[in-house]
């Protein structure tokens, strides 16, 4: 990651406690987002000198990644990356340790620094990895924030264990409405990073465009990843621009890769049935009009009432196609197949549809949707893979097998733990992240509406209404960003940050209400906000600044 220079200057006036004589910086007591498990500070200073050594007591391909991580820091600081050591000797050392025995899962890990070094230790590689990212933010920020190249700084005795309260920590990012290169994805990947969240949701086919590449079925991106313009406003008017971009496989590889050195998995969501006009416009022959339906790739917002036809078998082989090339270019356990808002008119007007629905003894439309999330789960499960689904798919029935990502409030996923099905809480009222943060409109970009300040973020309970045995079935949280409204890079990352640090604290912390201290979190969140600047990223200043507390 690379300083924001032009930021750096208005922050060295109030900020900056470095003089290039001196060399070292004031040590603050640690303000960690999100919060460890386990956090006791001692007295005095490690001095982290440009030529402390890292000594590793992992495999070397293993640990790769973590050194990678942890050097990006000391270029931030120092100006270079540490030497590294086979074993400790004199002088001070960065030592990162395995131990098989650690309690707790690959993700936790235990750091102490003392008077003498920092020793990192974990039981696998991805918990050395969320170590440094909490050495990230102990490390004073006025020795990333000064435009000089520091000899030593001087960090604080702490001893800390932790690890993370649940499995599944996501964010998803729309690319089908509004497109982003592969670089402001790497960008949105280093942010969850920092958080330490593991898994990056990638929406990438829609009604508004289809975007991966799918070598047997070409015009899904010749086609189906363009259209002719885009909706202004709430639909108010047409911009008259044709819109497009698309993912190729190498670019997927190389998002993917970028991620697993993060020890973030990629999860992509192909949306079956519904959110097909990307597919249609290329393909007209899986809609139920054919070609006569005239399908294009919508210019609208929204969702379109076309949907694929469930009731032709050439439809079933269009997507186990597209997913026989998702699953070789994603290593993940979990595929996502949407599910969501498929309007089934189109299928009671279609005499294949309808076939299809006697001949397989449902009872309606929503039963033959249940039909076709069925099959798709067996082609996924016979290729060693699982499903997730928004929670729609519970409508017409699911397996115990699928998973439910509960979006219209916490209602589907409490269903689905108390039904023994697996379940990701990512309710719209505390997850949604297109929303807005504030009432005060003139700081906000026009948005698609509702209101999810960051204490509102904060008060998610992934657990409600859910009693002891139950709450084993929530996998995790995930918040979510759809684009109709974020054509930007500057807005994605305002419409990010800081409530990207709410949820994670509530995946990564204990995430019971009664356990929650609001205001600590606020003070936390205040200080990382620092290290926005720090890095560039545009974030949400109205909720930090002067004392302000709109909306909250």
């Amino acid at each position: 990651m690379k300083k924001n220079f032009i930021a750096l200057i208005m922050l060295l006036v109030a900020a900056v406690t470095v003089s290039a004589q001196a060399k070292k910086v004031e040590v603050p007591t640690p303000s960690i987002v999100p919060l460890p498990t386990q956090m006791v500070t001692g007295s005095g200073v490690f001095t982290l000198t440009n030529d402390t050594r890292i000594v590793t007591q992992f495999d070397e391909k293993e640990i790769k990644y973590v050194k990678n991580a942890l050097n990006e820091i000391m270029v931030d600081v120092f100006g270079k990356e540490l030497k590294s050591a086979s074993k400790v000797k004199d002088g001070k050392y960065i030592v990162i340790k395995k131990d098989a025995t650690l309690n707790g899962t690959d993700e936790g890990y235990t750091l102490d620094i003392n008077k003498d070094g920092i020793v990192i230790t974990a039981k696998a590689a991805a918990g050395a990895f969320y170590a440094v990212q909490t050495l990230r933010q102990i490390v004073p920020i006025q020795a990333y924030e000064t435009t000089i190249d520091l000899e030593k700084v001087n960090l604080p005795i702490v001893n800390i264990k932790d690890s993370p309260s649940l499995a599944y920590r996501g964010f998803m990012l729309d690319c089908s409405r509004h497109f982003w290169n592969v670089e402001t994805v790497k960008e949105m990947i280093d942010i969850l990073a920092m958080h330490k969240m593991n898994r990056f949701r990638w929406h990438l086919t829609e009604d508004q465009g289809w975007r991966i590449e799918i070598k047997k079925y070409p015009l899904l991106t010749q086609i189906g990843s363009l259209r002719e313009q885009t909706t202004t406003g709430h639909n108010v008017g047409m911009d008259g621009i044709p819109y497009g971009g698309y993912y190729t496989q190498k670019d997927v590889k190389e998002i993917v890769k970028y991620a697993q050195e993060r020890f973030i998995t990629v999860i992509p969501e192909i949306e079956i049935p519904g959110h097909s006009l990307g597919a249609l416009s290329a393909y007209p022959w899986l809609g139920c009009r054919g070609e006569e339906g005239n399908y294009k790739t919508w210019s609208n917002w929204g969702v379109s009432p076309d949907i694929v036809c469930a009731g032709k078998e050439s439809s079933f082989q269009f997507w186990y196609d597209v997913l026989e090339e998702v699953l070789e270019l994603f290593p993940s356990e979990y595929i996502h197949i949407g599910g969501d808002e498929s309007p089934r008119d189109a299928w009671k007007v279609c005499d294949l549809c309808q076939k299809r629905i006697k001949e397989n003894g449902l009872k309606n439309e929503a039963e033959l949707q249940s039909y076709v999330t069925h099959r798709i789960e067996e082609f996924l499960n016979s290729r060693g893979r699982k499903l997730i689904g928004w929670d729609e798919i519970l409508e017409g029935g699911v397996s115990k097998s699928a998973t439910i990502m509960s979006w219209r409030g916490a209602e589907g996923g409490i269903k689905a733990a108390k039904s023994g099905n697996m379940a990701i809480m990512t309710p719209n009222g505390h997850c949604y992240l297109d929303y807005f943060q504030t009432t005060d409109r003139k700081d906000e970009h026009e948005g698609i509406g509702g209101y999810v300040p960051l204490r509102k973020a904060y008060a998610l309970n992934p657990y409600d209404q859910l009693s002891p045995n139950e709450q084993k079935y929530i996998m995790g949280v995930q918040c979510n960003l759809w684009t109709e409204y974020i054509p930007t890079r500057m807005q994605l990352q305002y419409q990010v940050l800081p409530r990207l640090s709410a949820i994670a604290e509530i995946g990564w912390t204990n995430p019971n209400p009664k356990d929650k201290d609001v205001e600590g979190f606020l003070t936390r969140a205040k200080e990382l906000s620092r290290y926005y600047y720090v890095y560039g990223y545009n974030f949400g200043k109205h909720f930090f600044e002067d004392g302000v507390q709109e909306g909250w």
